[in-house]
């Protein structure tokens, strides 16, 4: 754990020195260089402090209080402007930060009057935590991750305060130069001028983040920058050393690539048994745990235990209502379930959710009867399957053998006549000696062609390809590119979006336009208060044809009531199209795929 810390203290620290710093270095180095000797350090006191908590915690409480993943953001923008105006303002500056020493008084200490400027300066510093957005490598990544995904725990407390603690030790030291600096123009007498243009700084600052041109700024980082600048420290967060570290961080996946590599190998070798003994040549992989007990749902069976299973083949599948990748395996599982149910076979889904709206149980449930899936299926709202498994993929199969051990895995689409001749060998193993034909799937949905658009999300967190702006959180307007313009696989928002952490609501005369390679459009909408929305959609440039149209589009629309995936386009052949979507006021977009 130590080596641990002592890597978070360098990767803080590394990063505090990238570009990613630069949006907010002008409103560290302006509210630095005003008020007492001491409020450099009070303001990257309060800068390490938020973003400790934003990094460890900020999610969970927000949802919890029903504050929207943007709102933070913006106090934070709008409290830097009204710092910047008082600056402005002669008189206004002593005023203001003889208020913000109520901190002090908070913490029962007696400050002398504005002496050294370290409880004025934490509030600013405070602001800031929550708009410092450094460029994250290995260890903040997974520290962000586990957090969101298993809670808070105090590990994660202590390497996202050692991260903080490396970050603060750059920060301030750049701030003390930066004052020194502006204390010898200020011993020239221009220290009311100096004021003011710090002034007239922070409100700029405030200003290009609400309009998210700091985020904007940051992304072309990613895109055109070398990772040396923007993760510095990346050799080093990726060595032996930090990834064991990390693994005892989040946990040891049970499986990675090479064992399912072999895996498959063994399968397709079609090594179903060894001869004369009855044993599968699959691998033992160690004992399947148990389905999470706290789950609050299942659906076409009482709750299962390993015991209760136990001389039965489990095929366990983790999937989400809507993704694709997934229901395109559900004719696969279903045909499974049909054709070996009765031999010994027992199919498991476990629904874990991606987005927040597939928690509800009423969602999941008519997702259920829409796919006609009978075999049983867990609610895994809190991830307590998904983590014992340790799992880190949708779709994934884990296949175990009537004693209880896993004995065969598979992440993504395909390989099905592997995964079926795997529970062949398993369901021989268990004495099933007449297992008949092969089963065959009904209602396959294509498979993705290795050119075909690469999925992409509307919500900030995970949105990619997006030109000239991605979507940025909070209510804006976007300027559409035009259609001759955009490269392939690259979408443009128009019109007025209110954009959060998972999605994008269509506010105001609000549309996508994308060009996208591919057979099939899928889409994940919803509307607000289930009411009947309506979303047009045009292919090169005219309203999408009949025999061009997907499943759920009629008369070149679309009716959005339920939250799912909805089918745009289903093409006979795949090809490149600009695709353009108009958006009722209400409707809100998650998650791109194409087959």
């Amino acid at each position: 754990m130590i080596l641990l810390l002592t890597f978070a203290f360098l990767a803080g620290a590394a990063t505090a020195i990238t570009p990613c710093v630069l949006p907010v270095l002008p409103a560290l180095l302006s509210a630095s260089g005003t008020g007492g000797r001491r409020r450099p350090a009070g303001i990257v006191a309060g800068l390490t402090i938020t973003h400790v908590i934003t990094i460890v915690g900020v999610a969970s409480v927000v949802d919890g209080v029903g504050v929207g993943d943007g709102t933070l953001r913006t106090v934070a923008i709008a409290f830097l402007a009204l710092f910047g105006v008082a600056l402005l303002v002669p008189g206004a500056a002593e005023w203001i930060t003889l208020r913000l020493s109520f901190l002090a008084r908070l913490a029962a200490i007696r400050p002398r009057r504005n002496a050294d400027g370290f409880w004025s300066g934490l509030p600013v510093g405070g602001a800031l935590g929550f708009v410092y957005a450094p460029c994250a490598g290995p260890i903040l990544a997974a520290v962000i991750s586990v957090s969101a995904s298993s809670g808070t725990t105090a590990k994660i407390v202590a390497v996202a305060t050692a991260y903080g603690l490396g970050s603060a030790v750059v920060l301030l030291g750049l701030a003390l130069g930066g004052r020194r600096l502006i204390d010898r123009v200020r011993r020239r007498g221009r220290g009311a001028v100096l004021q003011r243009g710090f002034g007239a700084v922070m409100v700029l600052t405030a200003v290009l983040m609400f309009t998210s041109v700091d985020l904007r700024f940051q992304e072309a980082l990613a895109s055109r920058f070398p990772s040396f600048l923007t993760n510095p420290t990346g050799g080093l967060e990726k060595s032996a050393a930090v990834q064991d570290e990390l693994a005892e961080l989040r946990g040891r996946p049970k499986f990675d690539d090479a064992v399912v590599d072999a895996i498959a190998r063994v399968a397709a070798q079609g090594h179903a048994t060894a001869s004369g003994t009855g044993t599968s040549a699959l691998p033992v992989l160690g004992r399947a745990p148990e389905f999470a007990p706290a789950a609050p749902r299942w659906w076409n069976s009482a709750p299962l235990t390993r015991a209760g299973l136990r001389g039965r083949v489990v095929l366990v599948d983790f999937w989400t209502y809507t993704c694709i990748n997934c229901l395109r395996t559900l004719p696969y599982l279903k045909a499974w379930d049909a054709r070996y149910r009765t031999q010994g076979l027992t199919i498991v889904g476990v629904h874990t959710p991606e987005f927040a709206f597939e928690r509800r149980p009423s969602n999941v449930g008519a997702a259920i009867g829409r796919q006609a899936i009978r075999y049983p299926v867990v609610q895994d709202n809190e991830y307590g399957t998904w983590n014992a498994f340790g799992n880190q993929y949708w779709p994934a199969k884990y296949l175990v053998d009537a004693r209880g051990r896993v004995r065969y895995v598979h992440f993504g689409e395909g390989e099905y006549e592997e995964t079926e001749a795997a529970i062949r060998a398993l369901l021989r193993e268990a004495g099933r000696g007449r297992l008949g034909a092969t089963a065959r799937p009904r209602g396959q949905i294509e498979t993705v062609g290795h050119r075909a658009t690469p999925e992409t999300y509307l919500g900030s967190a995970r949105a990619k390809g997006f030109s000239p702006v991605g979507p940025q959180d909070g209510t804006h307007d976007y300027t559409a590119a035009r259609p001759a313009g955009l490269p392939l696989n690259v979408f443009s928002l128009g019109g007025r979006w209110r954009v959060d952490r998972e999605s994008a609501r269509a506010v105001r005369a609000a549309t996508i336009t994308a060009r996208v390679f591919g057979g099939a459009v899928y889409l994940v909408l919803a509307s607000a208060g289930d009411r009947p929305r309506r979303v047009r959609v045009e292919l090169d440039g005219r309203p999408i044809r009949a025999d061009a149209a997907g499943d759920d589009v009629r008369d070149a629309t679309v009716t959005v009531r339920g939250q799912r995936l909805y089918n745009l386009v289903r093409l006979d052949s795949p090809g490149e199209h600009v695709l353009a979507l108009r958006f009722d006021r209400g409707v809100s977009g998650f998650a791109f795929t194409f087959g």
